[in-house]
């Protein structure tokens, strides 16, 4: 377990930081490989520029466990340090209630790839993930490993 509410995923990837780096932190590709989120789009100056960092807003579509239950969310860059790691909290009213990491580790063959996740710690997710949190939380993983077994897909092509 990745903390009380979170968890992470890694799978070895032979290619290069900087190949995979530039896939996780390009948001407008997630929906290739994310089996919730199916695309997302810059915002603001970043949308303008063409040139995303911390600070940067996006928005995603995301269709809730693949159910149905479609609905945008608005995502606030947390970390990007090309070729290390991308981080972002998705916000709700003003506050990250879940934040989402990718960490890049060089390795002989190429890289480790970890993705995680960890929702804030406040009553309301405490509460969500005593209810949910082993069901969600499978979900979670599952799509953590999906997403990256696509991302392997395409940079060892």
């Amino acid at each position: 377990m990745f903390g009380a509410l979170g968890d992470k995923v890694t799978v070895s990837m032979n290619a290069s930081p900087e190949k995979v780096w530039a896939l996780v932190a390009d948001v407008t590709r997630i929906g290739e490989f994310s089996p919730e989120t199916f695309e997302a789009e810059w915002l603001g100056t970043a949308a303008k520029t063409g040139q995303p960092g911390v600070g940067s807003h996006f928005r995603g579509h995301v269709n809730r466990n693949q159910k149905g239950i479609v609905y945008w969310t608005v995502c606030k860059v947390v970390e990007y340090d090309e070729p290390r790691a991308f981080g972002f909290a998705v916000v709700v009213r003003g506050r990250a209630v879940n934040t989402w990491r990718y960490r890049i580790t060089p390795t002989a063959s190429g890289c480790d790839v970890t993705e995680s996740f960890e929702l804030d710690n406040n009553p309301f997710t405490k509460i969500y993930w005593t209810i949910a949190g082993k069901w969600r939380g499978r979900t979670n993983v599952d799509g953590m490993r999906q997403t990256l077994e696509r991302i392997k897909t395409v940079v060892e092509s």
